[in-house]
């Protein structure tokens, strides 16, 4: 079993940035794909960005390349989601995922098994 935490979330205002952070736990947490993913009021679950077990690996949604960046600490079984240049569209419960791939990344929800409890960002205008 693989428990997931995140943190980081908040309210800022938009421009500003934000560090999420994805702190798993339980058997072979760090050699799996990592995703996160938001979803906002009425929204389906969205992609956001994925990174394989090693790193080698990111991929992300149009609506938020060249602004977020993906990474991965696996001594510290943590991946994280630096968010720069925030707009109020980002706004939503961001959720990180693991899947049992190491090294293809899906976008779709349903590819992932384990999920965290989500934590809240909202952008401000």
């Amino acid at each position: 079993q693989v428990q997931l935490v995140e943190s980081g979330g908040g309210l800022v205002q938009a421009g500003a940035s934000l560090r999420l952070s994805c702190a798993a736990s339980g058997r072979s947490s760090s050699t799996y794909v990592v995703g996160w993913f938001r979803q906002a009021p009425g929204n389906e679950r969205e992609f956001v960005a994925g990174i394989s077990w090693n790193g080698a690996i990111t991929v992300y949604a149009d609506s938020v390349k060249g602004r977020f960046t993906i990474s991965r600490d696996n001594a510290k079984n943590t991946v994280y989601l630096q968010m720069e240049a925030l707009k109020p569209e980002d706004t939503a419960v961001y959720y990180c995922a693991q899947a049992l791939l190491r090294g293809l990344i899906r976008t779709s929800p349903s590819d992932y098994v384990y999920w965290g409890q989500g934590t809240q960002v909202t952008v401000s205008s």
